[in-house]
């Protein structure tokens, strides 16, 4: 533009030439800017509008707190590590939504996340936040129970697999290593159960996923055993608090807020 408005060039043909752009361009420039100097000059870059966020703030906050929490394997839903495929298994628990595995990788990289490789740590419960909630909640919790003559049934579920050793130590002649015998026909099942504060338990085996139609399954059994109003005490395991659950439990009985 300063080479046209001084005269060094006379032609938008002649300053495409010298600073290789398209003469088009050229004229465009110098119409913009006789109209609104440099400032009109400025490239303007918009984003073009991505698609609707169809994951809510409650249900997205459930899903990184899984995903901080807890291992696919801990969720009964696959491996170690989240894989885009298991983290849309976790998004199709708690909302009922399926992604592709590419719609996974672009929703997970809008929200700050990256593929790391993880480091070792020893899993620790927060005793600290354990004490609080036995001492400031938990009590309500069991004196409103006692007061409806209800069961407080604490919950939880889990993985066994036939060719895992037992734990805990063996003894045995120093330098010879004891050898558990363990089946060769490799099978896993997975248990959800839960006991009653006077000792009683409740469990169901199943060898499918644990989704939310599985827990809902027990908790309606459950409540058939029981035979009066059950308190379910359970951890933020995804499913728990999936939106299916919730709707369930509004049906049927009285829910806690979590």
């Amino acid at each position: 533009m300063a080479a046209l408005e001084s005269g060094a060039v006379g032609s938008y043909r002649q300053a495409a030439e010298v600073f290789q752009v398209a003469e088009r361009s050229v004229g465009s420039w110098w119409r913009a800017y006789q109209a609104g100097g440099r400032e009109a000059l400025a490239v303007k870059r918009t984003r073009r509008p991505g698609p609707h966020e169809l994951i809510g703030e409650e249900e997205r906050a459930v899903l990184f707190q899984a995903m901080a929490d807890y291992t696919p394997e801990q969720l009964l839903i696959g491996g170690p590590l989240w894989t885009r495929p298991l983290v849309a298994e976790l998004v199709r628990m708690v909302t009922g939504m399926v992604m592709t595995e590419r719609g996974v990788g672009k929703w997970l990289r809008r929200h700050g996340f990256s593929p790391q490789r993880p480091d070792r740590r020893s899993y620790r419960q927060d005793q600290a936040k354990v004490t609080a909630w036995l001492r400031d909640e938990y009590p309500a919790i069991a004196a409103g129970a006692k007061a409806e003559n209800a069961v407080v049934a604490w919950a939880d579920q889990c993985g066994l697999r036939s060719d895992t050793a037992p734990p805990g130590r063996s003894w045995a002649p120093k330098g010879q290593t004891p050898i558990v015998r363990v089946n060769g026909h490799r099978f896993r099942v997975n248990i959800m159960s839960a006991i009653g504060s006077r000792g009683t338990l409740y469990f169901t085996v199943f060898t499918e996923k644990f989704t939310e139609k599985v827990f809902t399954a027990f908790l309606d059994r459950l409540a058939r055993q029981a035979g009066r109003k059950v308190h379910v005490i359970a951890d933020r395991h995804p499913v728990h608090r999936s939106k299916a659950v919730r709707a369930w439990l509004a049906v049927r009985f009285e829910p806690i807020p979590a």
